[in-house]
């Protein structure tokens, strides 16, 4: 090889180096030889491997390499070649640290090698030995970032769940300190630049948020921001969606950290309104909590309708206890198929778990109305101070009384004004889609319509209501309830 042909090719090396890091470096020597190029360690695992000679990526060219990095490794020389059959392959430790062990550089290729192929992997082990350090150190921020972003995840789901002191023991060893209370914000991302929107969030907050990538939705961004007249600025989630382009924010209200579930459903509901506004940006409007409305005689109706479930015992001991299978239930009923996302669980062992909560609760979980039931009960025990568990079962009806309390009414009412506006055809809408059991194909036959004229329909009524109807969560519980309540309080509401 020429000097002036190794200059050249040196120079090459580094723009590769710069430009695509070792995989592209081991392209080229491929290339260069004629044959397989990769990447192994001390005994003889393939790390990363190239071939640009199809014959070569044979199992044979593999086990050459493979038996060449042990040889190097017992004579522990500094270069080494083996010959077997037609092919050669020729090693190259890479420079390494005691406590960080470069990996080798092997090369199997056909005789006669090309000319100089010896002095070019001597030439490309620096540049590779930079890349390699380089990546290592960039996987191992990726795996504290990615352990990071699970314990913020296990910390969520742990606010989500209600379980308050362990969240805070989890979140000692995270930063910022979990603040009580809290707004909830939900950040829709544009793309994928969800890494570089957290960023931003952090910035703009100063570092006092609480920020959590969806487990959920690949493009959201949870916030937990500290709340109050000495909390974070008000204006956050406006400043977030001005800053990014194609950003969409929804705010919750002003709720403590044990409700953090609550603000959650808030902020996506403000999440749905604020993606037909022009600032992208909403804050949830001022809304009761079912739960707070139903009064004692709603907290023992709650206890009553999940005492089979939150004393049940399972027979063995892999099999899911009574705070697994209320978890699982209530993220079910918040991200509906999306929980196995949610609890990382596969979608049969989800599967499972639900048939086993119909049968102990002795409900049918496909229909929304009990779907609803057991959304206000999980929420109503949600609620601190609460009432001892009843032995006795639910009666029949028991919910309708509940929904026939003044309370109740009012904010059944309250929930519906949006409505007055929008006439009848709103209502009706609404009405059959519940009976269809949420589901936009029988909707759209028992309208007459087509499904995207449905979807269109219920769109827009996201808008009116200010709620998440389509996405979950979504507000398809509240209006069964509130539809409900209205229905019984007049008589009409049957069965």
């Amino acid at each position: 090889m020429r000097a002036g042909e190794r200059a050249d090719d040196v120079l090459w090396m580094h723009r590769l180096a710069r430009a695509g890091g070792s995989p592209e470096l081991l392209r080229w020597v491929s290339g260069r030889a004629g044959g397989w190029a990769g990447l192994l360690d001390s005994d003889g695992t393939v790390l990363r491997g190239v071939a640009r000679t199809p014959d070569l990526t044979s199992a044979s060219a593999l086990a050459l390499a493979t038996e060449g990095v042990k040889e190097l490794t017992a004579l522990r020389g500094r270069s080494f070649a083996l010959d077997k059959g037609p092919d050669t392959a020729l090693l190259f430790p890479l420079d390494g640290t005691p406590d960080a062990p470069a990996p080798i550089l092997a090369v199997v290729a056909r005789r006669p090698l090309p000319d100089g192929l010896a002095t070019l992997l001597a030439d490309v082990a620096m540049p590779l030995t930079m890349c390699w350090a380089a990546e290592t150190v960039e996987r191992k921020r990726r795996r504290v970032d990615l352990a990071e972003s699970r314990g913020r995840e296990a910390v969520l789901h742990l606010l989500m769940t209600g379980q308050l002191s362990i969240a805070h023991q989890v979140a000692g060893a995270l930063k910022p300190t979990l603040p009580d209370p809290v707004q909830v914000c939900v950040v829709q991302c544009p793309g994928d630049r969800r890494d570089d929107v957290a960023r931003v969030c952090a910035d703009i907050s100063g570092g006092r948020s609480w920020i959590v990538r969806c487990p959920v939705y690949a493009r959201h961004l949870i916030l937990i921001v500290p709340a109050g007249p000495d909390g974070a600025d008000p204006r956050l989630g406006l400043d977030v969606a001005a800053v990014v382009d194609d950003c969409v924010v929804g705010v919750s209200e002003d709720v403590p950290l044990s409700d953090t579930a609550t603000g959650y459903r808030q902020a996506f509901h403000a999440l749905a309104v604020a993606r037909g506004m022009p600032a992208r940006h909403a804050r949830f409007g001022s809304a009761p909590e079912p739960a707070l409305v139903v009064g004692e005689a709603g907290a023992q109706w709650a206890d009553a309708l999940l005492a089979p479930l939150l004393t049940h015992l399972p027979r063995r001991s892999q099999d899911p206890g009574s705070q697994e299978l209320a978890a699982t239930l209530a993220s079910w009923l918040a991200f509906s198929s999306h929980a196995t996302q949610h609890l990382k669980i596969h979608r049969n062992t989800l599967a499972a778990r639900l048939r086993l909560i119909g049968e102990l609760l002795g409900l049918d979980l496909n229909r929304v109305a009990d779907q609803a039931a057991l959304d206000l009960a999980l929420r109503i025990r949600a609620v601190p101070a609460r009432a001892p568990w009843p032995t006795e079962p639910v009666p029949a009806g028991a919910l309708d009384e509940i929904l026939r309390r003044p309370a109740v009414g009012q904010w059944a009412a309250e929930q519906l004004r949006p409505l007055a506006a929008t006439g009848a055809a709103a209502e009706t809408t609404l009405r059959t889609w519940l009976k269809c059991e949420a589901q936009l194909g029988p909707t759209a036959a028992a309208l007459g319509i087509s499904v995207p004229g449905i979807r269109k329909r219920l769109t827009r009524l996201e808008a009116v209501l200010q709620r998440s109807l389509l996405q979950t969560p979504s507000a398809r519980y509240d209006l069964w309830l509130a539809f409900r309540a209205l229905d019984v309080a007049d008589g009409t509401g049957t069965g």
